[in-house]
């Protein structure tokens, strides 16, 4: 017989046993977010607690990663602001930044279905994302912090995407590295968009001379643009700013906006997004 359970009517789980099946099955593949899906689907629309009761199997726990949740969360919201802003569904890129945070972190995000990481230091990145390479090919490495000379071919060794380079040196070093490892990843160029002498950065009014640079020395693998804006003030025309340049050096790649100004950067014309505390909470 069915039951009411917050004012809605609810199966009788007592003669099902496929809900907890499905469950268990997406929770041990990590598929692509489909455990987090079904069980928001049915806490929606029955109103289920975390434990089911499947009859003869008993009580069944499911365990709700509190990563998988803020992901899907994140995710939500990025979709509202990419449809607010006019632009196509998909056309924004989460990146999860997960430094400081350890290797679990990282899996379940990648059970989640993850794959963008970013982090700050390469000897962490070098700690924590080789041994996971093998069983997620997908997964996609950005370091995002502020890079040494000395640090460049382990940079380019272990980095799909670098997003910091900001000075001929790094870029002279960037180049020599990819000559050693024989690999090329991804790189964008990093401009203090507000020129604030204690950030990393080229400044903005040398910005269009070393992006023309930086286009010369290495061609298709420059992508785009990033900056991180001043903490103080609204961001919106820092960021109009960055999206204008990118769009004036015709590079396809904006990555800017962090957990407290993701949606504004969207409205911008972001393409990436950098999102850190708001996943995997403060570090």
């Amino acid at each position: 017989m069915s039951k009411r359970r917050n004012g809605r009517e609810q199966p009788d789980l007592d003669k099902s046993i496929e809900l907890p099946f499905i469950f268990s099955q997406c929770a041990e593949t990590g598929i692509h977010g489909i455990y987090e899906t079904l069980w928001r689907t049915c806490h929606k629309c029955y109103g289920l607690d975390r434990t089911l009761h499947c009859g003869k199997l008993g009580s069944m726990n499911i365990p709700i990663s509190p990563i998988a949740d803020q992901l899907a969360r994140i995710r939500e919201r990025i979709e509202i602001a990419t449809l607010r802003a006019g632009r196509a569904a998909g056309s924004v890129t989460l990146v999860a930044v997960s430094k400081t945070h350890p290797i679990e972190a990282v899996r379940e995000a990648l059970a989640a279905g993850q794959l963008h990481f970013g982090e700050n230091r390469v000897q962490e990145a070098a700690a924590k994302f080789p041994p996971l390479r093998a069983a997620h090919p997908g997964l996609r490495l950005h370091i995002i912090g502020g890079l040494q000379t000395n640090k460049a071919r382990e940079a380019v060794r272990l980095g799909d995407v670098i997003e910091t380079i900001d000075r001929v040196r790094l870029a002279d070093a960037i180049a020599d590295a990819i000559v050693h490892e024989g690999r090329t990843p991804d790189l964008l160029v990093q401009v203090n968009v507000g020129d604030e002498p204690q950030k990393s950065g080229i400044p903005t009014a040398e910005a269009d001379d070393f992006i023309q640079l930086c286009q010369a020395r290495f061609g298709a693998a420059l992508t785009g643009l990033m900056c991180i804006p001043p903490a103080e003030g609204d961001p919106a025309p820092h960021f109009a700013w960055l999206a204008e340049r990118a769009a004036r050096h015709r590079l396809a790649v904006v990555s800017m906006g962090m957990s407290g100004d993701f949606e504004t950067a969207i409205a911008q014309g972001a393409t990436h997004v950098r999102v850190g505390s708001a996943i995997f909470g403060a570090r």
